[in-house]
């Protein structure tokens, strides 16, 4: 995750990564950056390694399918936890086991690890750029955008409106604006930043209560994990 900060440079409090974002005509713009280390290869490892679907887009059928009752939270520490935790020995962790367990509900639970460690980074943010007090907007971007349900989730834990583009390879359509600025087809950044149009807006419509009560649950889940 980035968030742009302008023209400073920010020393992060809250252990993210002070970092530039792009340099043009001198003037350089920067950022503060946060790591997660595993979010669509949580849904590789249902692939893959449990074998539990065929296809990362199964997942979306699975979570909502899942049993309402049961709260089973992944910690997907596979290779460790990134920011802001920046822990490289924990290793990962299923909490809320039950008999009833099935592919349906690790399915949900990987995908909302993805929603709790984007709040980390966002809370973390939110505190070193000092906007507790405003309203987040996230712009997204990736292979994992195009889960309606992930995505909602997403606006949920965060309680934020989370915008989809209709490109969703954001990093590829920035290095063909550079290539066009260099070859003199897209000479004006304003301009070409205009192309960037909204495919989905997602809006939060959890309760408040029930999104804190599931993000005390994640964290009390990552600490345990870091216990182990």
């Amino acid at each position: 995750a980035l968030l742009n900060t302008g023209q400073t440079l920010v020393s992060s409090q809250n252990r993210l990564l002070g970092t530039i974002a792009y340099q043009f005509g001198g003037v350089t713009t920067y950022a503060l950056e946060g790591s997660i280390f595993i979010a669509g290869a949580a849904v590789q490892w249902l692939r893959d390694g449990l074998g539990i679907i065929n296809e990362a887009s199964e997942t979306q059928g699975l979570a909502e399918a899942a049993d309402k009752g049961q709260d089973v939270i992944l910690v997907p520490a596979f290779t460790g936890l990134g920011a802001p935790y920046w822990n490289a020995e924990c290793r990962g962790a299923v909490f809320g086991l039950t008999r009833g367990t099935g592919p349906a509900e690790l399915a949900r639970a990987a995908l909302e690890s993805v929603g709790y460690q984007t709040r980390d980074l966002l809370e973390a943010m939110q505190a070193d750029w000092h906007t507790t007090g405003e309203k987040p907007v996230l712009r997204v971007d990736g292979g994992m955008t195009a889960s309606n349900w992930t995505m909602q989730f997403l606006a949920d834990i965060l309680g934020a409106q989370v915008d989809r583009p209709t490109v969703q390879e954001t990093t590829a359509l920035g290095v063909a604006w550079i290539a066009g600025m260099k070859a003199g087809i897209y000479p004006d950044q304003d301009e070409f930043a205009r192309n960037w149009a909204l495919e989905k807006r997602f809006e939060p419509m959890m309760a408040d209560e029930l999104r804190n009560e599931k993000y005390s649950a994640w964290k009390r889940a990552v600490k345990a994990t870091q216990l182990y």
